[in-house]
């Protein structure tokens, strides 16, 4: 769990948005698209046809960055990769400077739940992850993020425990598509860890 960025509008149905020919933009743009189709359809499922249509480029332009299917799934792994730990690094520097960081944390957790689409996104791909093993150092790093991070301040199980919990709440909210129950959240991280509430990193 990590938070989102805001995503750029999405063009209108039926209409081929226009992208500068930059070729870093380009690459960048369908290697986001190859996760999002994978993360609906599947590692098996998932064609330079579909990743192109998603990223609004023609056809040609994904097989010529990406010749091969292997080579637009490996690329989207990457930048899915490089989008975790850069949100790791905002949400550690934001639990170093909170004198609460149950509070804070659970501040992040409704901030992160604001993207929706990108939620379901990146809770897809943690259980695809069960079926295609090609997912699997994406969901491991997706999944041991935040217990990393905490482990320091309160131990590592006691870390598991709390994004167990985490990832309770936020998947009953993205479930039944309610908002996030932060008095409860906050409370129950704070039951886990009554004795340890300095800032983590400090």
């Amino acid at each position: 769990m990590t938070p989102r960025r805001p995503q750029p509008s999405r063009a209108p149905e039926g209409r081929r948005p226009q992208r500068a020919r930059d070729p870093e933009a380009r690459r960048a743009a369908l290697a986001k698209a190859a996760m999002e189709v994978v993360a609906e359809n599947g590692v098996g499922r998932t064609t330079h046809r579909a990743v192109a249509a998603r990223a609004g480029l023609p056809l040609g332009a994904t097989t010529y960055y990406f010749p091969t299917l292997d080579d637009l799934i490996a690329a989207g792994l990457h930048h899915a990769l490089d989008a975790l730990q850069a949100d790791l690094r905002i949400w550690e520097e934001r639990l170093r400077q909170s004198p609460d960081w149950p509070e804070a944390l659970t501040d992040l957790a409704q901030e992160y739940l604001k993207d929706r689409r990108q939620v379901h996104i990146e809770y897809e791909l943690c259980v695809a992850a069960a079926r295609d093993t090609a997912l699997r150092p994406l969901a491991t790093a997706w999944m041991d993020g935040v217990p990393d991070m905490l482990a320091p301040t309160i131990g590592l199980d006691t870390a598991r425990d709390v994004c167990a919990v985490l990832d309770g709440f936020i998947l009953r909210a993205l479930a039944t598509d309610t908002e996030l129950d932060t008095t409860r959240l906050t409370a129950a991280i704070r039951r886990l860890s009554p004795d340890h509430h300095p800032v983590p990193g400090s």
